[in-house]
This record gives structure tokens, C-alpha cells and sequence, in this order.
């Protein structure tokens, strides 16, 4: 039954036309129900991509955007993509809730993705380099350049390039090399014969990866502005000195992705550091996944690489630039504008935390809530310093998921060791391309003296606790952060989180409860007041929102209100469609995927989605349910995903001190007035830009939480 005569049907019985039992079940577990995962995160990625023609975020910014699409693409193909890949090749095909196999999924990836490439490059050519040059910032083309900037090329080709690059003729001698996933490579054509006399016509060319992909021409062989030329640009230009006494006939660009995801056979693990050691190693050299090449190479050489990495046509993508636009980034290190960047900020300071020495004399009176980055996480590396020195502290346990080896956070768990204090590190390993630094960090403050476990095998710990044990008048004291981001103090400045710090009794005993079962063996441990996967939060979760949903049956006012990153689990959003069904008014922020379809008539009409995508990476988790008027707010280190609700450790953290919860709830209010960088999901999937209305003045969240809580 369509979801039109569904209504009717509805609407029939609250009108009396109709008893309750005429009317059609709706199966809520339909596949109708559900959108693929997959195809919501590339719609995610065509929201970043849009704002590179949204000209109220400056020039520099816009181009950012640009890079995080390449950058997000890229991790998009070597783990999503990859997976599914992996699941067609070992027949071990799923069919999600949205009822799609692994193959449809693929080729609907193939059919968006491929149109979303040819708008990046076509916004960059048509639109960004074009404003760039009105700025002075000129990305140079060989043809382009003068007689002086071809000498400095030419002598630093000489210098930095001729001694580290290496030209690998193919023949039966020297086969197709292995190649690095995304390392930039040239396919080259070639005429001749070669001093033994070998004439094979086809050469590869890796570009040396530890030279920079963008070069800043001096000024003084320049008449002005700021100019950049491609690393790939140097090596074509002197192509013909890597084949001395032959003829390149053409050298083409092309970049390999692979599978990046690591598989490590845990039942057989006996070390989880060395074990993952040795996955690393292969990362870099997965199976083939997509293949981008520049599309003036000749349609041989195409089939050529497509048949070396075993791709099909659908996996090619023919650009028309630079086959890695994520190199743009380092714009920012050559070019002093700030006038093309945002202005600068300095976070704010809660008005209890300022001019006051002793962290813990604060916390100890008052929760602290701070939002960053308009806020400062200074306090958090603060509390962890005064830690280290204080001789009346005895313990510090954190968990630590990205905080990056040479942090702050980590400089001051460091200090405490040596100062002889109890220090225990719960350490992810596994956190995605963190896995490297991770296992460094790991050796640092082993080195230091810092006891270091690396969680639970099989559950990635994702929540973000330190607790500190200190001594106070003869007794022991704790104090506790809990928070929905890294501790990382450079995604601190770019990610927006909460951080909590409290010395609530219960609440302390909680996260040290939950740190007795990440370090040691035992049944799972009563938690009082959090939330804790993958334990209870699920549970709980559903739990509320059913609340709701009887508060709503029983004629009561129900409301919720979420911000979170990603919204995956059938069971929450079948409990979300029956809130909904019960009259529940449901507002969701979510940045990311969303699974659940708004708006369609009995089911979800009373559920609207939202995404707000601007200058800040929104990251916050929090949760407000309205409870027939006892309002309950919850800040949380998961998204509502099957892996975070049910395959890692997690918390979710009760806001208990009144007027910290309605500032949460204030706030995710600010993002629901947004209509300058607000997506709305519509019942079809895609999303529309949310539209200022005739008479309404723009509202930018995250603009008015800057001026709100940060020293502009």
C-alpha cells in the first residue's frame, strides 16, 4: 500500500470512518524506510563539495572545501568502497535495512561520485582558479612560463628532483611496479631505443613522495602575486632528461586508491601493537579500487592501467587537473592573505574558569561546560598540568583515541609518570589512519613510565574520560572530563564538542568503574548515571525515545531534539518512526549519513533532519528529551551507528546542572534557526538548502555561538 492511502486509512479512523482494525499495519522494518548508507555519506560530500560555491565563506576557505572532498572521497573509496569490494570478491554479500546488495550499491556510488568529480574539477577551472587570479594567486601552467622561470625550474629539477626520482622502463625484466595507494605516478609514452638496446614504449614514473606536490616560484623571477606550479608540472616540463636519447612521445598523470581498511584476525592475536605493526606495512599496497588519470591520456594507456590494476571502466575517473586536488591545502603555507580567511578568534572562557589559578577549586564547587572551538579546551590540558604537579594528586587515567604523540595532553601524562604519579593510558590503536602515531604515542609514555593498555579486542574504546584522583583534607577526591571529541588540541580549534568537568560523586565512580573494565577482567560493572556501550546505551536510547512516545499516546507534550554525526541503526530509527507515529515532534541535526526517511506520511512526518556544513566541523553529540516538562539532556561520545552503539566503548553523560542543560538545549536551538548553512533532507533523499524566507534575516549558528561564547 502506498504511503498516500496509508494516510487516508489514518486519517479515516481519527475521523471515525474507520475502526482501528480496518486500518493497514505499516511494517516500519520495510526497506522503503531506509536510505543506503553509503549514498547518505556521498550526499555528505556533495554538501562539503556545494560550498565551494557558497561566496559567503571566503576565497581561501572556499578552496579548503575543495581539498576536503578530495580528502573525504578518498577515505570514502578506501574503506567504504573497499568494503564493498571485499564483500563481492569473498561472497560474503549483505543487504543492509535499505535491501540493496553490495553490487546495486556500487554501481548508484559509481553514477554519483563520477558526477560529483566533474563538478569539483569544473568549479575549479571555471570558477576558483579564475577568482584566484583576480587575488594575485596564480597556479602557472608550463606554457605560461618565462624564459627566467624555466632557468629556476630547470635548475631545480637538477637539484631536488633528477637525484631522488626513478623512471622504470617496463619490459620482461622490469615488470608494472607496485605502486602506493594515492601516490602520484606518470604513465609515459615512449619512442626509441634505449642504451641496451631495449625499446619497450612505456615507462612509469613515480613521483618522489617526499617532495612537495606545490612549489612557490621566488619573487624574483616573478613579476608580482603569488606563484605556485605543480611538482607534476616540473616533471613533464623535463620528461625528456629522464630518457636521455629517446623520444616522450606523451607522460600522463594517474593516481591509484586502494583498500586502506586494516584486517586484523583477532582470535589469533596474542599482541595487538605488533599485530597491527604488520598490517601497516600492507596498507599501503591494498587492492585497487579506482583509478584516476588525467583525460588527455590516450584511451590505450587508459585500458592499459586499468587492466594492470584489475578496474573496470566504472571505476576510472578522467580529470581535468591535478589528480590530487587534497595537495591544494598547502595554498596556506605559500600565501600570507588573511584577508581571504576567516578572522581570527580567541575562545572564551566560562565566566566561573577566568582569572582562576586552582582547576580544581572550580570544578569542585560546579560542573564546567564548555562548547569548542568557541570555547577553549585550554582548561582540559589546564586541569591534566596542574595534575602532573600537584603533589596531592595520586592517579591519572585517560583514554586516548586522536590526541596526536607530541600533544600537549600527552606532554603533561608524561610529566606526571616521572613525577612518580599512578598513570594509566587506555590507548585505540585502531583508530583509522591514527593507527602509526598512535602506536608511537603508545611508546612514549611507556617510556615514561605510563602504564599503557590498548582497550578491549574487538571494541574500539571511543569514549573520552580522564579521571584524577586526588587527596583533599585525608580523604580522596575525584575529578572527572568527559567529553564528545578527541583530545586533540588542533581539532579543537576546527571540530565543535562538548567537554564536561565535574566532581559529582556518581558520575566519578562511573568512569571509574568503566576504567576497572577497559584495564582489567571481570563482569560488567552497575553504572549509575552513564550511559555506556556497549552495555547499556543502546537500551537506554531506545528506552527514551519510547518514553516519549508514551508521554505523546497519553495526550502528554514529547519532544526530542538530537545533534550527532550519524544516524545508522535500525532499531533507533524504527523507535524514531514510532515516536513519530505517536505524535512525537522530532528534530535531528545530523552532519553526516542519516538512514531514516522524513516526512513520509504516517511514518515519519513528524521528524525533520537537518545539516549544518560551515566553517566549523560540527561534531557534537547531545541529546535533549523533553519528558512530559522534567527535561533531560545527554552529551555523548557516540553517534547513533550500529558500530558505535553496539561494537565499541562508549559513554553518554547526563548534564544535570540545570542551567548548563538548558544552555545545551538554547544551543541546539541556534542550529535550528540556521538558514544560511542548514541542509534539509527530503523524503526522497536528497537535501535542499535551507531557504531564507521573505522578511527573516539570516542566522548563522555557528557565527552566533562565536559571538555568544568567544572573544571575536
Amino acid at each position: 500500500m502506498s504511503s498516500d492511502s496509508t494516510t487516508v486509512a489514518v486519517n479515516d479512523v481519527l475521523e471515525g470512518e474507520m475502526d482501528s482494525s480496518q486500518v493497514p499495519v505499516i511494517d516500519l522494518n520495510s526497506s522503503e524506510y531506509f536510505f543506503n548508507r553509503e549514498l547518505s555519506h556521498l550526499q555528505f560530500n556533495a554538501r562539503v563539495l556545494n560550498q565551494v560555491m557558497d561566496t559567503s565563506h571566503p576565497l581561501l576557505m572556499r578552496l579548503m572545501f575543495s581539498c576536503i572532498f578530495s580528502s573525504n572521497m578518498d577515505e570514502f573509496f578506501e574503506i567504504r568502497v573497499a568494503g564493498l569490494k571485499q564483500q563481492i570478491k569473498y561472497g560474503r554479500e549483505t543487504v543492509g535495512a535499505d535491501g540493496m546488495s553490495p553490487a546495486q550499491t556500487l554501481q548508484h556510488i559509481a553514477e554519483q561520485a563520477h558526477k560529483l568529480v566533474e563538478q569539483q574539477y569544473s568549479e575549479l577551472n571555471d570558477l576558483m582558479i579564475p577568482a584566484l587570479e583576480q587575488e594575485n594567486i596564480f597556479f602557472l601552467r608550463r606554457a605560461d612560463w618565462t624564459p627566467t622561470q624555466r632557468d629556476w625550474v630547470a635548475q631545480y629539477f637538477e637539484r631536488e628532483l633528477l637525484p631522488v626520482i626513478n623512471p622504470i622502463g617496463l619490459d620482461p625484466s622490469h615488470p608494472f611496479p607496485r605502486l602506493v595507494n594515492k601516490s602520484l605516478n606518470f604513465i609515459v609514452e615512449l619512442d626509441g631505443k634505449d642504451a641496451f638496446g631495449r625499446e619497450t614504449g612505456m615507462a612509469i614514473v613515480p613521483a618522489p613522495r617526499s617532495l612537495p606536490r606545490l612549489v612557490r616560484l621566488p619573487d624574483e623571477v616573478c613579476e608580482g602575486g603569488d606563484n605556485l606550479i605543480f611538482l607534476s608540472s616540473v616533471i613533464h616540463a623535463h620528461a625528456d632528461d629522464l630518457f636521455p636519447g629517446m623520444t616522450v612521445k606523451g607522460m600522463y598523470q594517474f593516481r591509484i586508491t586502494r583498500n586502506a581498511d586494516l584486517v586484523l584476525e583477532e582470535d589469533d592475536m596474542e599482541d595487538l601493537a605488533q599485530a597491527l605493526r604488520g598490517e601497516l606495512l600492507s596498507r599501503r599496497f591494498g587492492d585497487a579500487v579506482r583509478l584516476e588519470v588525467a583525460d588527455n591520456c590516450p584511451e590505450e594507456l587508459v585500458q592499459f592501467l586499468l587492466q594492470e590494476f584489475g578496474l573496470t571502466e566504472t571505476e576510472c575517473y578522467r580529470v581535468a587537473g591535478p589528480v590530487n586536488l587534497t595537495r591544494l591545502l598547502a595554498v596556506n603555507d605559500f600565501v600570507n592573505r588573511p584577508d581571504l580567511q576567516y578572522p581570527g578568534f580567541t575562545p572564551g572562557l566560562p565566566k566561573e574558569m577566568r582569572h582562576k589559578e586552582n582547576l580544581f577549586e572550580v570544578v569542585a564547587k560546579q560542573d564546567i561546560l564548555l562548547l569548542h572551538p568557541f570555547q577553549s579546551f585550554t582548561p582540559v590540558i589546564d586541569l591534566l598540568r596542574q595534575a602532573a604537579k600537584d603533589p596531592n594528586v595520586l592517579a591519572i587515567r585517560q583514554t586516548l583515541y586522536r590526541s596526536g604523540s607530541q600533544s600537549e595532553i600527552v606532554a603533561a601524562l608524561v610529566d606526571a609518570a616521572r613525577r612518580g604519579k599512578e598513570v594509566t593510558a587506555v590507548i585505540e590503536l585502531r583508530a583509522r589512519f591514527d593507527e602509526a602515531e598512535n602506536l608511537e604515542l603508545a611508546s612514549r609514555l611507556q617510556e615514561a613510565g605510563v602504564i599503557v593498555v590498548y582497550g578491549v579486542v574487538g571494541f574500539k574504546t571511543h569514549a573520552k574520560m580522564i579521571l584524577i584522583v586526588r587527596r583533599e583534607e585525608g580523604q580522596l577526591r575525584r575529578y572527572v572530563h568527559l567529553g564528545t571529541g578527541n583530545y586533540h588540541a588542533s581539532n579543537a580549534r576546527l571540530y565543535t564538542d562538548y567537554s564536561l568537568l565535574t566532581a559529582e560523586n556518581a558520575l566519578c565512580e562511573d568512569v571509574h568503574r568503566i576504567f576497572l573494565q577497559l584495564t582489567g577482567m571481570g563482569k560488567a560493572l552497575k553504572i549509575r548515571k552513564l550511559f555506556h556501550a556497549p552495555f547499556t546505551l543502546h537500551d537506554k536510547l531506545l528506552g527514551l525515545i519510547s518514553r516519549e512516545a508514551e508521554n505523546a499516546k497519553a495526550g502528554k507534550e514529547a519532544y526530542i531534539l538530537a545533534k550527532f554525526n550519524a544516524l545508522t541503526e535500525p532499531k533507533v530509527i524504527t523507535a524514531l518512526y514510532e515516536a513519530s507515529q505517536a505524535g512525537v515532534r522530532i528534530d535531528l541535526l545530523i552532519r553526516g549519513i542519516c538512514c531514516l526517511r522524513p516526512g513520509v506520511p504516517g511514518v515519519s512526518e513528524n521528524i525533520q533532519v537537518r545539516s549544518v556544513v560551515g566553517r566549523f566541523l560540527e561534531h557534537t553529540r547531545a541529546f535533549y528529551f523533553h519528558n512530559h516538562g522534567k527535561h533531560e539532556v545527554y552529551a555523548s561520545s557516540a553517534d547513533w551507528m550500529v558500530r558505535n552503539l553496539l561494537n565499541r566503548v562508549e559513554t553518554c553523560f547526563p548534564i544535570e546542572r540545570k542551567e548548563l542543560a538548558e544552555r545545551i538545549k538554547s544551543e541546539l536551538d541556534a542550529y535550528l534557526r540556521d538558514n544560511s548553512n542548514a541542509w534539509l533532507l527530503q523524503p526522497d533523499g536528497s537535501y535542499e538548502r535551507k531557504a531564507i524566507e521573505e522578511g527573516e534575516e539570516r542566522f548563522n549558528a555557528q557565527n552566533f555561538l562565536l559571538t555568544q561564547l568567544a572573544s571575536v
